[in-house]
């Protein structure tokens, strides 16, 4: 009998499913893109492995202009300083110090890169920091950063960009119209958030020191220990030596900055989690205005049909039955448009996992969470039309007109 209730009005029971579709598609769909997006981010932060971190003047994250100033007047960290640290440590299994820039024009011949290509500077442990490996050609040597040669590690977004139908290796290309010798070609790694992670040029570290840094140009070193077990130990000779190296005194905090997987992860997750609850607000406001929606339609329900209450009632029908009935349709106006919004929900998710070409989440637990709220709204904004219909008067129902 809910049902059927629920199929003869149809138009007024669509635009009330609507309302809990578009309040659940609301839950759904931002916790859906916002799992699909922090599953990724998290895959791309996990670059080196957990037995690596890296050290740099700013902090990956940097809250408020005051503290910006803060790390902006620490000392910068020198190509000295990293070659000093790479004496003295003994439990890295690699050092490497590096700097990067974008805006620089690349060329070869006629052929210019259109897109914004990454300058880096770095040495023969560098090509691991962009999580891939040289395809073709070689890697830098020592010597090749000791005499500041003029070489290059291209990705292969640059190779298609400047070589569509040349072997890049051995040719000449201008950065800044400074010739530079391809030694190397790195395996492609495709795309990460729309963006290409192939597009950069890596020359020796004091090569690009000596051309394109400048007094402000700050390295960021990146260390691998030999073990997970030795990441502890590793971290603290590593910053012993650093201290050591900066002139710190005994009581001087670092001025400069660890960071690794884990540290990332945890610094983005608390904004993950403030947008989370923001969503969530949000969105349970959307529920609860669809939850009124539901309240209103169900006692406008109760008035149209307070003779068929009376009827029901003069026959044999207890308070129970009309209070089930009437909670009955409330209950499955709810669960019909949180099914719909669940569906909707997870695709509209998604959607953003295809923009940004990341891969897709399927939220199991969100769906269950919407379906376990669609059952409480129905219930809660259900109940008192209910009730009201099942305490009328059966003789002054029958009365009415």
């Amino acid at each position: 009998m809910a049902l059927e209730a629920i199929r003869e009005n149809k138009l007024r029971s669509s635009l009330t499913l609507l309302g809990i579709t578009i309040g659940v598609f609301s839950v759904i769909g931002v916790m859906t893109a916002i799992n699909t997006l922090e599953s990724s981010v998290q895959s791309g932060l996990n670059i080196f492995g957990t037995n690596t971190f890296s050290i740099s003047k700013y902090p990956v994250v940097v809250m408020g202009d005051s503290k910006h100033w803060k790390y902006r007047n620490r000392p910068n960290i020198t190509f000295d300083q990293v070659q000093e640290l790479k004496k003295r440590a003994t439990l890295p299994e690699m050092i490497t110090g590096m700097d990067a820039k974008q805006g620089l024009k690349v060329k070869y011949k006629d052929n210019q890169a259109l897109k914004s290509v990454q300058i880096a500077g770095g040495d023969e442990g560098s090509i691991v920091t962009y999580n891939t490996s040289i395809n073709d050609g070689r890697n830098f040597t020592e010597s090749d950063v000791e005499h500041l040669r003029k070489v290059a590690i291209i990705g292969m977004d640059v190779v298609t960009q400047l070589f569509p139908f040349e072997d890049p290796l051995d040719k000449m290309i201008k950065i800044e119209g400074i010739k530079f010798r391809v030694i190397g070609i790195t395996k492609p790694m495709g795309q990460s958030f729309g963006q290409s992670q192939d597009n950069y040029v890596v020359i020796p570290l004091t090569t690009y020191l000596n051309h394109f840094g400048s007094r402000r140009s700050s390295l960021q070193v990146n260390i691998q220990a030999k073990s997970d077990a030795l990441v502890n130990q590793t971290k603290d000779e590593v910053i012993g030596l650093l201290r050591v190296i900066r002139d710190l005194r005994p009581q001087d905090e670092n001025n400069f900055e660890i960071s690794s997987n884990e540290e990332l992860i945890d610094e983005l997750s608390v904004f993950s989690d403030g947008i989370k609850i923001f969503a969530f607000s949000v969105s349970v406001i959307a529920l609860i205005v669809a939850g009124i929606g539901i309240m209103n339609i169900m006692l406008v329900s109760v008035t149209e049909r307070i003779k068929e209450i009376g009827i029901r009632k003069a026959i044999g029908a207890t308070k129970k039955d009309i209070l089930l009935q009437f909670l009955l349709e409330a209950i499955f106006l709810s669960e019909f448009g949180g099914i719909a919004g669940i569906i909707l929900g997870v695709f509209g998710g998604n959607a953003v996992a295809s923009i940004f070409n990341v891969p897709a989440v399927i939220s199991i637990e969100w769906g269950f969470f919407g379906l376990f709220v669609c059952s409480i709204i129905g219930i809660g904004f259900g109940i008192y039309p209910a009730w009201k219909a099942s305490q009328l008067d059966p003789i002054e129902s029958l009365r009415f007109e």
